[in-house]
């Protein structure tokens, strides 16, 4: 008699993951620090972030804590930013208007309470950082979305803030690279040296 097939959640669940099941099954023991994402209830796993990209994530939080909360709005770091129960995303910076309501919403952040998603740039997931996450999150109407890339062995440091055109899609507010700083007015003051985030 054959022996049954060890059950593999990663596996088996491929392409109809939901919130409940990650609930139930994620992470798992072997993978503890990778990050999960879904796409149409498949998931996107990557590693966990480069040092370089773990400290400007921590610094930028301090350079936008004070003006965004003087706008009334809250800086959180990583939170499971849901579209629907098949999909979310993990932004490394998530600026909320909303605080969520609920331990199920603090859990899986709905999407409307989103003023801006920061992503930083990771060789793994490049083109999700570049092409997918954008797109989705204009999609769903968030109104802003930075964009911090960080080469440490050459020591430069881009970043590039959009806003929501008519047509839902993100164009350029501000853009600038170690050296130069970066301002805005939207969504609340923003003024800074992006070399500020290297350590």
């Amino acid at each position: 008699m054959a022996m049954p097939e060890r059950f593999d959640p990663l596996y088996d669940f491929d392409g109809v993951w939901t919130t409940g099941l990650a609930d139930r099954y994620l992470p798992p023991r072997d993978l503890p620090d990778a990050r999960f994402e879904c796409v149409d209830g498949r998931l996107v796993m990557t590693p966990a972030e480069a040092g370089a990209n773990s400290f400007g994530e921590a610094k930028l939080i301090r350079l936008l804590g004070p003006a965004a909360e003087a706008a009334n709005l809250y800086v959180y770091g990583q939170v499971n930013l849901t579209f629907n129960p098949r999909s979310w995303i993990q932004p490394d910076i998530t600026v909320l208007h909303t605080v969520p309501k609920t331990d199920d919403e603090d859990r899986w952040v709905p999407v409307r309470y989103c003023t801006m998603a920061v992503e930083f740039v990771a060789p793994a997931s490049r083109q999700q950082d570049f092409l997918d996450k954008p797109r989705r999150c204009a999609e769903a109407g968030v109104p802003y979305f930075m964009r911090v890339e960080i080469v440490r062995r050459l020591r430069h440091v881009s970043v590039e803030l959009f806003s929501l055109d008519d047509w839902s899609a993100y164009a350029t507010v501000a853009k600038a690279q170690g050296g130069r700083r970066l301002r805005a007015d939207v969504p609340f003051p923003i003024d800074f040296d992006p070399g500020e985030l290297l350590p």
